[in-house]
């Protein structure tokens, strides 16, 4: 039995969580940097889990009042 397939990118690039969050490729470094976004190390790479994309996204709605959903 094969474990099922998620319906997303289990690690994103950068340049793939900034087109996911609508920001530039500069900012995606610095909330990494900031300690805002969690990343993990493949080699020399960086790559971002995309629960990380999403508890990053829960963490600014909740900052702003907005209900989680």
């Amino acid at each position: 039995m094969q474990p099922s397939q998620p319906d997303h990118q289990l690690l994103y690039r950068p340049e793939g969580a900034a087109e996911v969050l609508d920001v530039g490729r500069s900012r995606v470094f610095e909330l990494m940097a900031d300690g805002q976004l969690e990343s993990v190390r493949i080699g020399r790479s960086r790559r971002i889990p995309h629960q990380a994309l999403l508890d990053y996204v829960e963490r600014l709605r909740a900052s702003d009042g907005v209900p989680a959903a």
